[in-house]
């Protein structure tokens, strides 16, 4: 009976696990491969070695792309996980309609990408956009926003808070698991609100803070639609992401072998920085259960 058991669990699991070989294994063996190479789409692929590897480092838009992904990154991670905290905090309290404001607060990551793309490119128009209208009204100076190259990656970091819907849903779960009885101890020791927030909420949060964090991270890595859709990359390549930058070389300029390459880099990068990630979270990452890990 037992080894029956095992056959039907594998027999069930195959279909998982034979879609994970075929559409993510096998793609990313391929893509190594591929990586090794010099082959444009049309024509074969000739060995080249770590000829590809050797060339990004003298590529001065791949250290462009990098440091713009980057830049991009240490914005919008922190000010998303900030905005989402402070609202999901304001919806976590006891008030009337709470489930409809939810829902509104919800409502933005529901929008398609294309279509919250397109809606913030009439936000940013310089001429007739709702920020620079409103600016007018005020008697303040407008701005160019993402026509401008010293504005343009501030600019789609205000616009990445926009779909915080995930990570605030995410904040408020964390937060109605918070012991009530942790909050009624500091009450009975005479903390208000600064206190209850700082020694309870706050610590009891690390976990689902750090989860936040490494999707954050790994999500603003992988930028694309912004780029694609609003600037291509511009201007003077201000916005010229990492992902855009691997997408144009290797469906503009067909050169798929460099374009592996790029792939793998990323791939590599996003693991060195989760792993320091994961590292430096036994600092501060505190689990009820056994303390700080």
């Amino acid at each position: 009976m037992r080894r029956l058991e095992t056959r039907w669990g594998w027999l069930m699991a195959l279909p998982a696990i034979l879609g994970f070989a075929i559409f993510t294994v096998g793609p990313m063996l391929a893509s190594f491969a591929f990586s090794l190479t010099d082959w444009q789409i049309g024509g074969s692929p000739s060995f080249t070695g770590l000829d590809n590897y050797a060339e990004l480092a003298g590529d001065e838009l791949f250290w462009k792309s990098l440091s713009v992904t980057t830049y991009y990154t240490l914005g919008a991670v922190p000010l998303t996980l900030i905005v989402s905290f402070a609202v999901a905090m304001l919806l976590n309290q006891r008030a009337r309609g709470l489930a409809i404001w939810r829902t509104i607060f919800y409502l933005p990551t529901l929008v398609p990408a294309i279509a919250n793309v397109v809606l913030w490119i009439w936000i940013f128009n310089p001429d007739f956009g709702l920020l620079n209208s409103l600016l007018r009204e005020a008697g303040l100076p407008t701005s160019q926003w993402v026509h401008s190259e010293r504005l343009a990656v501030p600019s789609l970091i205000v616009m990445s808070t926009w779909g915080f819907g995930n990570t605030m849903v995410i904040f408020l779960a964390g937060l109605q698991g918070v012991p009530r009885h942790l909050y009624e101890a500091v009450s009975i020791d005479g903390g208000g609100p600064w206190r209850r927030f700082w020694h309870v909420t706050l610590p009891m949060m690390t976990p689902t803070i750090f989860y936040n964090l490494v999707v954050g991270v790994v999500g603003t890595f992988q930028v694309f639609n912004q780029a694609y859709v609003m600037t291509e990359g511009g201007p003077n390549h201000a916005t010229l992401f990492y992902v855009y930058y691997l997408f144009r070389k290797a469906f503009t300029e067909s050169e798929m072998g460099y374009a592996s390459a790029l792939a793998w880099v990323l791939f590599m990068i996003i693991m060195v920085v989760t792993f320091l990630l994961f590292r430096n979270a036994r600092r501060w990452v505190y689990y009820e259960m056994a303390g700080a890990r």
